[in-house]
C-alpha cells in the first residue's frame, strides 16, 4: 500500500470547517475547479452502487438571487412552534461560540445570492430503501467539501431553502419525485487556513458494545 501523509490527511479532516463568512464574492470560481471537485465527490460510497445522486450547480446571478430569497424566508412559524414545543429539539445553550455561528449563519443568509456558486445534490424521493436517500448523498457532499477545501475553496451544507422546496424546483426545472438534499454555496474563502473545531471529548459520546447514557444521551450513572 503506498503511504498516504497522514498529517496532511488529518489537516485536512479536521480543519474543513462550515465557511459563511469567509467566502469570497468577488473571486469567480472557473467552472473546471467545481467539475473537479465534482468528479472526486463522485467516488464517494453510493447505496448499491446505484448511482442516483445528480449535481445541480447553480451559477446564474437572477436564479442566485431567487435561491436566496427563499433561503431568506426563514422556518414557516407553525413549524417553529412545534419545535419549540419539543425540549430535545430546543436551540443549544447561549455561549460565544454558539453566538458566532449564529452570527456567520445571519451573514451568510444576508450575502447568499453573491456567493458565485450554488450546488444542489439531487436524488430521487423513494431512494434508499430502510436508512433512507441521507447516506448516498451526504458521503458525496462532504467529499466535494473536502475536495474545495484543497483547493483553497470554502463552502457550508446549508437546508434553509428547503422550507420552498417547491418554489425551489419550479425555478430550477426540478421534477417531480426528485429530493433536494441541500445547497452548498462554493466561494473561494478569504484568510490563510483553519483551526480544528471546538468538540466534546470523543470520551464522552463513546460507548463500547452497549449504550452507556441515559435517555437524553447525557452520561449515565
Amino acid at each position: 500500500m503506498r503511504p498516504l501523509d497522514l498529517t496532511t490527511v488529518d489537516h485536512l479532516l479536521t480543519t474543513t470547517r462550515a465557511v459563511r463568512k469567509r467566502l469570497d464574492p468577488t473571486r469567480p470560481v472557473p467552472r473546471e475547479v467545481v467539475v473537479e471537485c465534482l468528479r472526486i465527490a463522485n467516488q464517494a460510497p453510493t447505496g448499491a452502487n446505484a448511482q442516483l445522486l445528480r449535481w445541480l450547480v447553480v451559477t446564474d446571478p437572477e436564479k442566485r438571487r431567487a435561491l436566496a430569497d427563499l433561503y431568506r424566508g426563514g422556518m414557516p412559524a407553525d413549524v417553529a412552534a412545534k419545535i419549540r414545543e419539543k425540549p430535545a429539539l430546543h436551540p443549544p445553550p447561549d455561549t460565544p461560540q454558539q453566538r458566532r455561528v449564529m452570527d456567520s449563519t445571519r451573514h451568510l443568509a444576508e450575502h447568499l445570492d453573491e456567493v458565485p456558486v450554488h450546488v444542489i445534490p439531487c436524488i430521487p424521493a423513494d431512494a434508499g430503501l430502510a436508512a433512507g436517500w441521507a447516506p448516498s448523498v451526504y458521503p458525496a457532499v462532504w467529499s466535494f467539501m473536502l475536495a474545495l477545501r484543497s483547493r483553497g475553496l470554502g463552502s457550508v451544507i446549508t437546508t434553509g431553502h428547503l422550507w420552498r422546496a417547491a418554489a425551489a424546483a419550479e425555478l430550477l426545472g426540478i421534477p417531480d419525485g426528485w429530493a433536494q438534499a441541500c445547497l452548498v454555496p462554493v466561494a473561494y474563502f478569504t484568510g490563510d487556513d483553519f483551526r480544528p473545531a471546538v468538540r466534546r471529548p470523543v470520551e464522552e459520546i463513546t460507548c463500547w458494545d452497549q449504550w452507556c447514557w441515559d435517555e437524553s444521551g447525557a452520561s449515565g450513572s
